[in-house]
């Protein structure tokens, strides 16, 4: 079992800006806006987009986890980098509906990669009885990246006529992170790989109720926060006739309270009780779900987006951190499962998709994440508040 030690910031600063990268999986939301728009698809095919990005989450969570167990943490981390520059490079040289998706799968399959690999490599560096709180400064990292996406894509079109320039300059921040974490030196005694197991035997761990609960969880909040991201513009543009380049904005409003509210959660979680702050979190979630029904003003849209992005900005670090306290013996496999539960990105917009065409409304979209929500909030009473 890996110990958990606290070192030097040369080595957690490192380690953090990664969360950073992470958050470049975040484009798909704004990029569906302007794929469907370029290449005039439905709402139901353009909610497919997303599970480009997703799907992978389902398909290598746990072999990556199982792998991480042989080649260690920082190396795995380092080959989701190199999938990630190749796929952010594609588009910028061929741009087509099919190096789009390719582009996208292969965002994908690194994120996934470095999800599984980076909180893990957090908990070498940092105390472990800071676990949520350091897993949220990285989420407040994650958002500000989240966060410039949509102001990098209308900065590209501005400036460039284009908006998918933004891919060689993530190409770029990726390429600087790989540099930097190459160059911190992990001592062998905190990247001790535990024995490796299977993949039969990391998904037996839903057999364990906590478990399953909060990998349904994991997809839930997944769901609501891909869903949310493409939600917005579309909102902006159905009911108060913005155009694509003014509507996006309304996703960094999202990711801005996101980022917000990531950074004072890392703060709160410390002296607070994660399970009774989620569950606040979340009833004032279902809230803003409520608002956004009848809403119709763009500055009511986005004070309820921006609410709802606030209330959701610590559920997957305490979901994540909580399943870790559940099983802290199998710390590399519970990182495999949860991450797994990321797919609920792919399942979620395809639904809002759907149910938006057959009511001709994106009200649609609000009912699927109002059940995301519903259930999240029932997980939530099913864990004791620590004191």
């Amino acid at each position: 079992m890996t110990k958990n030690t606290t070192t030097s910031v040369t080595k957690v600063l490192p380690v953090l800006f990664s969360f950073f990268v992470m958050g470049f999986c975040d484009v798909v939301g704004i990029a569906t806006t302007y794929v469907k728009i370029d290449f005039n698809l439905s709402e139901t095919i353009a909610g497919f987009i997303p599970s480009m990005v997703f799907f992978w989450f389902l398909l290598l969570s746990v072999p990556v986890a199982l792998g991480m167990n042989r080649i260690g943490r920082k190396r795995t981390v380092q080959i989701s980098n190199l999938v990630t520059i190749i796929g952010m490079l594609i588009p910028f040289f061929s741009y087509n509906l099919v190096t789009c998706m390719v582009a996208f799968a292969l965002l994908g399959i690194g994120n996934t990669i470095l999800q599984v690999s980076l909180n893990p490599l957090l908990t070498n560096v940092v105390s472990g009885k800071s676990l949520t709180s350091s897993l949220t400064a990285g989420q407040v990292i994650k958002a500000v990246s989240s966060f410039m996406g949509p102001i990098i894509a209308v900065f590209a079109v501005n400036v460039f006529g284009n908006w998918q320039s933004l891919f060689p300059i993530f190409a770029v921040i990726t390429l600087l992170s790989s540099f930097w974490l190459m160059l911190v030196s992990i001592p062998k005694e905190e990247i001790a790989i535990e024995k490796s197991g299977s993949m039969k035997a990391t998904f037996a761990l839903l057999g364990d109720k906590s478990i399953l609960l909060l990998f349904v969880g994991i997809l839930c909040a997944v769901g609501l926060d891909v869903g949310m991201n493409t939600l917005t513009p579309k909102l902006l543009m159905e009911r108060c006739n913005m155009i694509e380049t003014d509507a996006s904005l309304g996703a960094s409003v999202y990711f801005f309270c996101r980022t917000v509210g990531a950074f004072i959660g890392a703060f709160l979680l410390v002296r607070l009780s994660d399970v009774k702050y989620l569950r606040v979190n979340l009833l004032i979630m279902l809230i803003s779900l409520g608002t956004l029904y009848s809403a119709h003003s763009s500055f009511l849209i986005l004070v309820a987006v921006g609410v709802f992005a606030f209330t959701l900005s610590c559920v997957f670090s305490i979901i994540y951190s909580l399943a870790l306290r559940c099983r802290p013996d199998k710390a590399n496999e519970i990182s495999g499962l949860m991450i797994t539960g990321i797919f609920g990105g792919a399942i979620v917009p395809p639904l809002m998709g759907f149910l938006t065409e057959k009511m001709d409304s994106q009200i649609g979209s609000l009912l699927v994440l109002a059940v995301c929500a519903i259930y999240l909030i029932f997980c939530s009473y099913s864990f004791k508040a620590q004191k």
